[in-house]
């Protein structure tokens, strides 16, 4: 088993008054070719966004761009006619596909809102843009893995790539398994809140891991936690080696 370890304190980060982010990964201006990407997952960013605040409308095109709100309400308009506000135990997938515009502005006046955003390279290139938005009961969901993002299209958000994305509310002291779905895909554990261990190994708030070469994983947490469990492509994205083409 090979692990990689992205450690909360040396994430990017930039703070812009109305936005404080956090980047897991390369992104806008924070740059380190050591972290551009862990196999097709590009990007996991950690958003806090002033009242009223956010970002206009911009163009993305072939990436699957996910939203899982922590704390507060986000508002999202996109060129495909849709509008909503996601709110925390809600996730939103938007597949950018072949081009799409979109502004996720912070739909409260008052209080800020706290988000992650994933962006993971699609698995087919310049499909019809496409969004959807589902409820789950992440908070009395303890101690299991729930499926938010599949390829399955079985009680998840769709997406158009082999990945998976997972979130369990653990109880301190108690474990999981997971069992990798695809071959040769590696997994990716983000803890949102608490402490874990992998392997005698302890993660903390906002840590990241990528293993590579497990195809059984169990996790055990130390502290009351919550935590974001990808499985995720690798083949072809080596290394910001991506379809083929540096990133």
């Amino acid at each position: 088993m090979k692990i990689k370890v992205y450690k909360s304190d040396l994430r990017g980060s930039a703070d812009y008054g109305w936005l404080k982010t956090k980047h897991t990964f390369s992104f806008n201006s924070y740059f380190d070719l050591e972290k551009m990407n862990f196999g097709a997952l590009r990007v996991l960013n950690d958003d806090i966004v002033q009242p009223e605040k956010g970002f206009g409308m911009h163009r993305h095109d072939n990436m699957e761009i996910i939203t899982i709100p922590l704390y507060g309400s986000l508002k999202h308009k996109d060129s495909e006619g849709n509008e909503t506000v996601i709110r925390e135990s809600e996730v939103q997938i938007m597949s950018a596909g072949s081009g799409i515009e979109h502004s996720e502005y912070n739909a409260s006046d008052k209080n800020p809102v706290n988000f992650l955003q994933i962006w993971i390279y699609p698995k087919e290139k310049n499909i019809k843009p496409r969004y959807q938005k589902k409820s789950f009961n992440l908070k009395n969901s303890l101690n299991t893995l729930i499926t938010l993002v599949s390829p399955d299209n079985k009680e998840s958000l769709y997406i158009n790539q082999d990945a998976y994305i997972y979130y369990a509310n653990l109880q301190k002291n108690k474990s999981i398994k997971y069992k990798v779905r695809i071959k040769n895909n590696g997994i990716f554990i983000f803890v949102i809140s608490g402490e874990i261990a992998i392997n005698n190994s302890i993660f903390n708030e906002k840590d990241g891991i990528g293993i590579e070469g497990e195809e059984e994983l169990k996790i055990k947490s130390i502290t009351d936690s919550k935590i974001l469990l990808i499985e995720i492509p690798l083949k072809n994205f080596k290394n910001g080696d991506i379809y083929g083409k540096k990133i």
